[in-house]
């Protein structure tokens, strides 16, 4: 238990060092904004392309693995729409943002973190195929959902080409285009250059973390706690549980990556997901979820280590 803690304690430090500094005064909100652009324009870009480019790319594009990850996670998205639409009678637009709550993580700021931490080099390998299941399936669908409930049921074309539209402009995406288009042509990239993604690289997770941890600050945990808790539970553990079914029905998954798929399945929501629930009528509950969703982290993510060393799925 002293080595997950080990593990996990920096990680939730480094999100701590980024509330205290948005408490304390020393960066204000616009500031961390600022932080978390440079994590999403520039870092998690570089990690992509420098993933892409350590080995070669068909050791890199596993079908089994984006099959089983994406079937999880639309498992956990529908179930979260049956819960709540067709059970608790809610509106389409706040049952899709609940459901994403609960399918969508976050892979970026938390997943790769935690995941490098654990596996090492694969985990940007693990990123560039969960940025993939996440930008192209999960997140339109719930968007689209959620558009098709505010205009019920109008304009679904224009819909979905917005959304395509907004994912044509992903940076991660675009980087991720940039890494194949790399490692297909053989281009060797120039010294100077491959130095500066590095550099960016490395900086992709310890920033994420604080920023994550300065985004955190402010939030309040009020009145939502039906909503809240079944978003939470559904993320922290029904999407891990998701995803460990998955993978054991489908074969010839290298352990080392269903380990990390199910560290990326129990990390908290998207970090955009407030964003997305206040444009949708669900600004408070999904603002509290990411507060509390990432508070508990720390304790289901230190616990799914637990469980892989007993199975002896991870080793330390």
């Amino acid at each position: 238990m002293l080595a997950i803690l080990a593990i996990t304690t920096p990680i939730f430090l480094l999100i701590g060092i980024g509330y205290v500094a948005r408490w304390s005064g020393v960066m204000q909100r616009e500031q961390v904004q600022g932080v978390g652009i440079f994590v999403l324009y520039c870092a998690l870009p570089a990690l992509v392309i420098r993933a892409l480019n350590q080995q070669p790319l068909e050791a890199i594009f596993q079908p089994h693995y984006l099959v089983a990850y994406g079937l999880g996670s639309i498992a956990v998205l529908g179930a979260g729409l049956v819960l709540c639409l067709k059970l608790q009678r809610q509106p389409l637009n706040a049952s899709a943002m609940q459901a994403l709550g609960m399918a969508a993580a976050n892979s970026g700021f938390v997943g790769y973190p935690v995941a490098a931490m654990v596996i090492g080099s694969p985990a940007a390998v693990l990123l560039a195929l969960n940025m993939l299941i996440e930008n192209l399936l999960v997140i339109p669908t719930a968007l689209i959902l959620a558009e098709m409930g505010n205009q019920h049921g109008s304009s679904v074309w224009k819909t979905v080409r917005q959304t395509a539209l907004n994912l044509a402009k992903n940076p991660v995406l675009i980087g991720l285009t940039v890494g194949i288009l790399i490692a297909v042509t053989g281009v060797a990239i120039p010294g100077p250059i491959e130095k500066v993604i590095n550099m960016l690289a490395d900086a992709a997770g310890p920033a994420a973390l604080f920023v994550i941890g300065g985004s955190l600050f402010g939030l309040q945990v009020k009145g939502m706690m039906r909503d809240v808790g079944q978003i939470v539970i559904g993320k922290l553990l029904i999407h891990p549980l998701a995803i460990l079914v998955a993978f054991l029905l489908i074969p010839d998954i290298e352990p080392i990556y269903f380990a990390g798929a199910l560290l990326f399945a129990a990390s908290p929501m998207i970090s955009i997901y407030p964003l997305f629930g206040q444009r949708y009528g669900l600004g408070g509950v999904s603002a509290t979820a990411m507060l509390v969703g990432t508070i508990a982290s720390f304790f289901t993510i230190s616990l799914i280590i637990w469980l892989m060393t007993l199975s002896g799925l991870i080793t330390f």
